[in-house]
């Protein structure tokens, strides 16, 4: 699956902290099969994967869509398809399907939300049926 994770407040705190887990996340989703993507309404994030090490699990990085999701998405450079899409908004998973996440302000110690993606992922993975997914307008 494409799976689309959000840079801020998702993976990364306000203040660039690693979310916990989400090394081990990656490393498991990719061992899966799966094809990780990062995008941020911000803009294009190596900077934050490559701070953080991460840069070897993501496949690409985009400029994430803020409203009018599915059709913003071409004219913003998105050149693949989100099969699910991990984020703290509820707008943009309501629009294009996948999970929300609590937002990820600082570490606390007790977050286990990396977890929790990765069995709910798994779970809809041995479901997932491609063509019955949207595709991307030309």
């Amino acid at each position: 699956m494409n799976i689309f994770f959000d840079c801020d407040y998702t993976i990364i705190s306000w203040d660039s902290q690693l979310r916990p887990g989400i090394p081990e996340l990656f490393q498991k989703l990719k061992d899966d099969g799966h094809i990780i993507y990062v995008w941020s309404g911000a803009g294009i994030r190596w900077y934050d994967l490559r701070k953080h090490k991460l840069e070897s699990y993501v496949q690409d990085c985009f400029h994430k869509p803020l409203y009018d999701y599915k059709r913003r998405m071409v004219g913003l450079g998105v050149t693949v398809t989100p099969d699910i899409v991990i984020d703290d908004y509820p707008d943009i998973v309501s629009a294009l399907g996948g999970i929300r996440v609590k937002p990820f302000v600082s570490y606390r110690g007790s977050d286990r939300e990396a977890e929790t993606i990765y069995h709910v992922i798994n779970a809809l993975s041995s479901h997932y049926y491609p063509s019955a997914a949207y595709s991307l307008p030309d």
